[in-house]
């Protein structure tokens, strides 16, 4: 499907989920890579025509909250079906059909973090999910957003999931250490990947990528290029300390593969880049012992968050937000890696103070007595 068409199908989407509605229609949210993968995906900026709203008949509920009045339809600009972003809107939708009389969600299939803020620009989307280091990236109009800019970026709301990407290497590389990387080949994840995006900077930061080859394929291939000792070392990564994406779980299963120490140059890398943040976490998810060098995963976290237009309805936006924070539990059990929302300042930790907050987050977070005085509150149009 060419960008023309794939845009023309979301268009139709959008159009044909608006029918006995009578309403407003908005569209919009998240990304992830691919057959389970993370949270970011390919670098392209077409959609395709595949879209789930977690529920059988689309028909909405009682509201918690008794209130009534219009009903709204939010498209969710998510990414490859099965990732960490994918999933986690889907577990979004099927509360709001569950706890919401007022608002409905869908979520459309894209090509990931980095492909949903082209599609935002270019008026596909309106609300988009990404990370927090595409959306700095694109403020700042630096890497590929400065080859290809953007002028229009939706408004912050919250953080809904976060990847923790750590270095694996394969048994009998020779690898302890990342210090150990040079002449070695590694998989620096998938191009295109939001989280590809990160760890290549964080690896020209710490002075590295110059060292190592760089193996280049898709993460289903990836698994495959381990067995067959293609690959040294690879980047992977879990969402949320609870689970590894799909294809860190098929390169668990058919490679033997352990934790890799990160020396002091490679974590000072990590505390350098905007998009990172460094942590020190135990490891989870794996099916055989991965700790014969280090007991710890010292990783570069990418926190996820949707972002919202201007044009989505103030009430609408602060109906998604009361939902994720007062039904946490609906959420989590459709997706065990989603925040925890419970509390209303677990939603704020992603906020870039230089970028906006939609109108309606803005409320919310006002009301709930979390709002910072140094973050901007986007004008609804």
């Amino acid at each position: 499907m060419s960008d023309e068409d794939s845009s023309n199908q979301t268009r139709r989407n959008v159009l044909k989920g608006t029918a006995g509605i009578g309403t407003i229609a908005i569209t919009g949210c998240l990304g992830d890579g691919g057959s389970g993968e993370g949270s970011d995906g390919g670098s392209g900026d077409g959609t395709s025509d595949g879209s789930s709203d977690g529920s059988s008949d689309g028909s909405s509920t009682s509201s918690d909250d008794g209130s009534s009045g219009d009903s709204y339809q939010i498209q969710m600009g998510g990414s490859s079906q099965g990732s960490t972003a994918f999933n986690s809107m889907q577990a979004l939708a099927r509360a709001l059909n569950q706890h919401s009389d007022t608002l409905n969600m869908t979520v459309q299939q894209t090509q990931g973090n980095v492909a949903n803020m082209y599609q935002y620009d270019q008026g596909n989307l309106p609300a988009v999910a990404t990370d927090n280091n595409t959306i700095n990236k694109a403020i700042s109009g630096n890497d590929r957003f400065n080859e290809q800019p953007v002028e229009n970026i939706g408004h912050q709301s919250f953080r809904f999931n976060g990847l923790d990407i750590f270095w694996v290497a394969r048994e009998g590389s020779g690898i302890e250490s990342t210090a150990d990387f040079s002449g070695k080949t590694v998989y620096p994840i998938q191009p295109g990947f939001g989280t590809r995006l990160l760890t290549e900077e964080v690896m020209r930061v710490a002075g590295m990528w110059e060292e190592v080859d760089i193996i280049n394929v898709d993460t289903s291939d990836i698994p495959g290029a381990i067995e067959e000792g293609r690959v040294d070392a690879a980047a992977v990564y879990g969402s949320n300390g609870v689970e590894l994406t799909g294809w860190a779980k098929q390169i668990d299963a058919r490679n033997d593969v352990y934790l890799v120490e990160v020396a002091d140059s490679f974590k000072q890398a990590i505390e350098e880049v905007p998009g990172a943040r460094l942590a020190e976490i135990e490891p989870y998810g794996w099916n055989q012992e991965v700790t014969k060098v280090t007991d710890s995963i010292v990783s570069w976290n990418l926190d996820l968050q949707c972002l919202i237009g201007p044009d989505v309805p103030t009430d609408a936006a602060r109906e998604l937000a009361r939902v994720s924070h007062e039904h946490t539990d609906t959420i989590q059990e459709a997706d065990q890696t989603y925040a925890n929302h419970s509390k209303a300042e677990n939603m704020t930790s992603a906020i870039i103070p230089e970028h906006p907050v939609h109108q309606g987050i803005a409320e919310f977070y006002k009301e709930k007595g979390v709002w910072d005085d140094s973050w901007t509150a986007g004008e609804a149009e």
